[in-house]
Formats: structure tokens, sequence, C-alpha cells
């Protein structure tokens, strides 16, 4: 067996009952409530794929339960207000108190990494992280566990597959990396850095900037100066406006490369491009205006698979939008569980952790087998997609509220070309 996993094969489903106790943390108020919506509806669309049943649609703190053939998930929901300390709080009741069999959760990467440190490595309850982004949540030492997993993709994976796209599918030569000075925007350029060196393409310089930085007209003149082909962002909505309104008034002539987002922050760039090059924006006004492509760990439009679109139905008549950058990596968890239950006859914590080890997930939005748990990290590697930026399409526009939307897949990445390998991490399980 090698260290990608799957050991299980096609191994035989064994009938289950009873009730399973799942403890679920995510901000599910405040300025990123969508990001916890996000994780929970995904999930509860998994479980309700799996039982081929609705997924419910009223979510918010509190006890929930779902019937998947004979076995009750028990959701105990906990409102994490995207905080480390309150993460912690609800984790330590959920497992002191109401007694969950796993902990599911957290989209904040410092929530996450604060419950595997002072709850997980403490009490042995197995714990399916998502969506919290982090690469070093399942690649550092520190955090990584073998009762730790994570479906959802995470920064390493945004970055390796756009590094594979500008090397590969592009003729940019040379390339100035920016990224936020804490753990997302490093391990996104750090990742950029490693794949694009790795495949002949010229690193001129790195910039990390604190979150929110405006000034971005000296930095940008730099990479022009410098003789940059292409730049990367490693931002979220916090800064990403600022640099786009500055690239879009500064007549630069390379091209920005980077990562699609979340409804939020693809709202708030939409609105920019338009500002800037006008409400009647399309897809070639884009192009034009060196935006793009960018890579994709998931969104409604880029797999066309039975699956998927049962998903997005599900998902838009419950939910009233489209499944998001969020939505397969949480569906994917909820559906390696119910299937590690059904593989083990078991509805303990440790023996359905014991089969997430190296499974292939054999149901989930990006088709069969999609996503496939490393042994050695218990990260789940999927394919990732990189896509050009166009303006929302009226087919979506009811349900996808952003100005601008992912295209048709330019190409897409495989799942092992978008994973940090073995020997680059410290993390050895």
């Amino acid at each position: 067996m090698n260290g990608n996993g799957n050991t299980q094969g096609t191994r035989t489903l064994q009938d289950v009952s009873g009730t399973i106790k799942i403890g679920v943390l995510q901000p599910l108020t405040g300025d990123l409530q969508y990001y916890g919506q996000q994780g929970v509806w995904g999930f509860l669309s998994g479980l309700a794929h799996k039982g081929d049943i609705d997924p419910p649609a009223d979510v918010s703190a509190g006890t929930l339960e779902m019937d998947v053939g004979d076995v009750t998930y028990e959701l105990l929901l906990r409102d994490t207000e995207f905080a480390a300390d309150i993460a912690q709080t609800r984790a330590t009741d959920l497992v002191q108190s109401d007694n969950v069999d796993m902990l599911f959760g957290c989209s904040s990467s410092g929530a996450a990494t604060r419950v595997v440190d002072t709850v997980v490595n403490q009490t042995n309850v197995p714990f399916m992280a998502g969506p919290a982004a982090s690469a070093d949540l399942t690649s550092n030492s520190e955090t990584c566990n073998d009762i730790v997993f994570r479906a959802s993709e995470n920064t390493a994976m945004d970055a390796r597959s756009g590094g594979k796209y500008v090397a590969e599918e592009t003729d940019v030569e040379d390339v100035y990396l920016f990224g936020a000075d804490y753990s997302f925007g490093r391990a996104v350029v750090n990742n950029y850095r490693d794949v694009l060196e790795a495949n002949g393409v010229n690193v001129l310089d790195t910039r990390f900037v604190e979150r929110g930085y405006s000034d971005w007209g000296p930095l940008l003149d730099n990479a022009e100066e410098a003789g940059a082909d292409g730049i990367v962002g490693g931002f979220t909505v916090a800064t990403l406006p600022q640099l786009f309104t500055a690239f879009l008034s500064g007549n630069y002539s390379y091209r920005v490369f980077g990562g699609f987002a979340t409804l939020i922050t693809n709202t708030v760039i939409g609105e920019t491009m338009q500002n800037a090059l006008g409400q009647d924006l399309t897809a070639e006004d884009i192009q034009n205006a060196k935006l793009g492509p960018f890579t994709t760990r998931y969104h409604w439009n880029q797999y066309d698979n039975a699956i998927n679109d049962s998903f997005v139905e599900s998902y838009v008549n419950t939910y009233g939008v489209v499944p998001d950058l969020f939505s397969s990596g949480t569906f994917t968890a909820a559906s390696a569980i119910h299937q590690g239950a059904r593989l083990s006859g078991s509805l303990d914590g440790a023996d359905i952790a014991s089969e997430l080890r190296g499974m292939t997930v054999r149901e989930t939005p990006k088709g069969q087998n999609g996503y496939t748990f490393q042994t050695y990290n218990n990260q789940a590697r999927s394919q990732m997609t990189v896509a050009s930026p166009i303006p929302t399409t009226d087919e979506w526009a009811d349900n996808w509220s952003a100005p601008i939307m992912p295209g048709e897949p330019v190409v897409r990445i495989s799942a092992e070309d978008v994973t940090i390998p073995a020997d680059d991490m410290s993390c050895s399980l």
C-alpha cells in the first residue's frame, strides 16, 4: 500500500443501525455566518444524499436529527462565532457533557487548530475538520493526528493547482507573489513558489502585507518594473478589492492569477470590476483586463456528473443558492463518515475513524471516488479546476447574486498534482 490510501477496494458495505452523535462547530451568526452555513448545508446534503432524502432547511444552533437508512444522525449544532476560544469551549462541552462520538467543523483555521490542540488531542474524539483550509492543519506535526481528518480542500491545493496552471498552460516566465501576512497568505505564496520554481518559472520577489492593505500602487509598480509577466494575490475579501481597484486603474502589462472564493468575495470583486470596466461587464472585458484564469476548489458548475447534478438541484431547492466553494468538501465529509459506518458495521467514532484512514470516498460532488484520504496525513486529495471569471449568466442569476462567476473549466488539475508530497511536510502518520 502506498501513502495515498484506498485500502478498502470494493469491500461490501455492512448493515448498521442505531444513533451516532456528532458535534458540529460552525459560525452560525455574525459577519461570516455564510461560511458556517456553507459548511453545515454541505454536510447535511451529504447525509441526505446517502439517505435519498431532502436536507433540512432550518439550520441554527441546537439539535437536529436525520435518519439515513437505519442510522439516526443526532447533530448537535454549536455556534463558534468564528472565534477560537468559543470553538474550544463549545467543543469541550460537546465532548464532556454531551458525549459526542465525533466532532465536525470549524470554518476558521485558528479555531480548528485550537480544537485539535486543546480537545481532540486530550480526549481522542475523532475530528473531521472543515471547511477550515490552512494547509498546516494536516501537514504540520503539531496538529496532524491519526484521528484528525479533512475532506475539505486546503490552501496548498489552491496554490499548487494555480502554480501548475501558470507553469504548464501559459507563457508566463516571471512572477511576483503577494500574500496576506498570516497563515492563509503565506501558505498560498509558499506553495505557489514551490510549484513555479520546480517547473522553471522565475519568482522575482515575494511581498507580504497586512490584511486590508490599500496602498497597492507602489507595490504593483514594483512588479511592473521587475519585468513580471504575472502576479499572484493570496488574499481574502479584506484585501482583494483594493488590489483589484489599483490594478485595473494602473494599465499594467502583467496578468493576475489567484483563486476563486465564495459568493461573498465574488460579489465584492465583481462590483469592483463593474466600477472599473463598466456595469455592462462582458467576458471579453475581463479577459482584456488580464484578470484570471483562477483556480477553484469547487463551484457548482465545474463538475458534470449525476451526483453533482442531484446535489445542485437539492441544494438550490432547499437553500435558494447554488453550492459554493466549501460545499463539496463538507458534503464529502458526511458521505465519508456514513461510508465508514457502513464499512465497519459500527457507529463508534473510533471504528469509523479507522475506516476513514486511506478511504476513497465513493459518492462525492466531484464524481464517484472523487476524494481519497492520504494515509500519511488524513487529508483528502481531489481534483481542482481552473476557470476564467465571466459575468453571471441568466441561468444562475436567481441563485448566485454575485456579478461574476466561474466559467467553464479551462483545465483540470489532478488530485496527485495538487497535493503536498509526504516528503515535503512534517506530518507523518
